[in-house]
């Protein structure tokens, strides 16, 4: 099967072409053609799975979803890494933060994040010492200026947030910061989407690739999806008319019945992706034999851990916590739907705690709480009109 990658041909450029209505317009009419030689109907749509949860977001603020018309419907996937965290590591958070000596360092998305005895903010209501960064660079400063603390950074994220992660554990090294440590579930995009395309409950025709892991990674982590399962991936940008164009040239290949490696988003992605970035991560990481997801449950090799030669910057082995301590996952609140819902299997309003038990006021589970979760994008943009949202 062909396998090749285009380099986003017609690919935006300038911003004033982002948002242009008269080319959005000509996307909708050409992706409905498309839809229409395929022969997709309310009753067989064709299912397109955007990976990243900046996509989800972007679908529904600007209605893409509803301008396309019922033909082809949006499965939102395992791309938002606060949102698929399982509570067993939450709870291995407030292990580790409500220690006496500790300085928890966390960026603001997963603070609300709920584990079986509650989230990282409670915790700090409850005095523990749970502060708001903006990098991991952020959390060294404060072990520089807190010698007499242990600072524990959380890190947390895909291949995207792994170089920064990375850099820092190299830095604390180099100057010897001996009171940092890192507490690691980064972990990667290809595993879990292998796992979804494994399972034979799951129809999925095609797939909108992440931007931002792609930055980092390429485009070639993908080609297996083409290869060992025939369907193809535009990597997208995250304008409305990325977007829209990203969704008509993964039609298209459906169409042809040609899955290929493509990337839309070739004014940022390069193919073979950063190379001083992968650099860093393979110096500082290796992968664990297996890591939980919420709603998938494990999967091997698909987080990644501290090497043994930076063990002493390692919260994990530091604290005795998590896989370290031998511990499984924790279980889900009951009724909450949100491994449902990272599995592309439910859509969020189907499930009976969404906006009423479960608000962003008052979240149950993680993708009401993340900025990239599913929930969380229904709940802010489930009142836009199609013809409000590209002007």
């Amino acid at each position: 099967m062909s396998n090749r990658m285009e380099s986003g041909r017609e690919g935006m450029r300038f911003t004033d072409e982002f948002r242009d209505p008269a080319k959005a317009k000509s996307l909708v009419s050409a992706i409905r053609a498309v839809l229409d030689e395929i022969g997709a109907t309310a009753g067989n749509p064709v299912h397109v799975m955007e990976i990243c949860g900046g996509h989800t977001h972007a679908i529904f603020r600007y209605g893409i979803d509803r301008m396309l018309g019922p033909g082809i419907e949006f499965l939102h996937g395992p791309g938002c890494p606060v949102c698929v965290l399982p509570m067993s590591r939450v709870d291995d958070c407030l292990e580790i933060a409500e220690r006496e000596e500790v300085i928890f360092a966390t960026f603001g998305d997963a603070m609300r994040v709920p584990g079986t005895r509650g989230s990282l903010a409670d915790a700090k209501a409850r005095g523990a010492d749970v502060r708001m960064v903006y990098s991991p660079l952020d959390a060294l400063e404060l072990a520089r200026r807190n010698p007499d603390r242990e600072v524990v950074f959380f890190g947390l994220g895909f291949e995207t947030t792994m170089p920064s992660t990375a850099l820092t554990v190299l830095q604390a090294a180099r100057e010897g910061i001996g009171n940092f440590s890192l507490f690691c579930n980064h972990i990667l995009v290809p595993p879990p989407i292998r796992a979804l395309l494994q399972d034979p409950d799951m129809r999925i025709d095609g797939f909108i690739g992440p931007g931002h892991v792609s930055m980092v990674t390429g485009i070639h982590i993908y080609d297996f999806i083409a290869e060992e399962f025939g369907r193809p991936v535009t990597v997208s940008g995250f304008e409305p008319i990325d977007l829209m164009q990203s969704v008509l040239m993964v039609l298209e290949d459906i169409r042809d019945g040609t899955p290929r490696i493509r990337n839309q988003y070739a004014r940022v992605v390069p193919e073979h992706g950063n190379r001083a970035a992968l650099a860093a991560i393979d110096r500082v990481f290796t992968p664990r034999e297996a890591f939980d997801w919420r709603g998938l449950g494990e999967i091997d090799r698909s987080g990644v851990k501290i090497r043994p030669e930076f063990a002493p910057w390692d919260a994990e082995e530091k604290f005795g916590v998590g896989y370290a301590a031998g511990k499984s996952s924790g279980r889900e609140p009951e009724g909450c739907m949100c491994g449902e819902v990272v599995k592309g299997m439910m859509k969020p309003t189907e499930c009976p705690m969404f906006g009423t038990l479960c608000t962003p006021e008052n979240p149950m589970g993680a993708l009401m709480v993340s900025s990239e979760g599913a929930c969380a994008a229904y709940h802010l943009y489930a009142g836009l009109r199609p013809e409000e949202v590209v002007s």
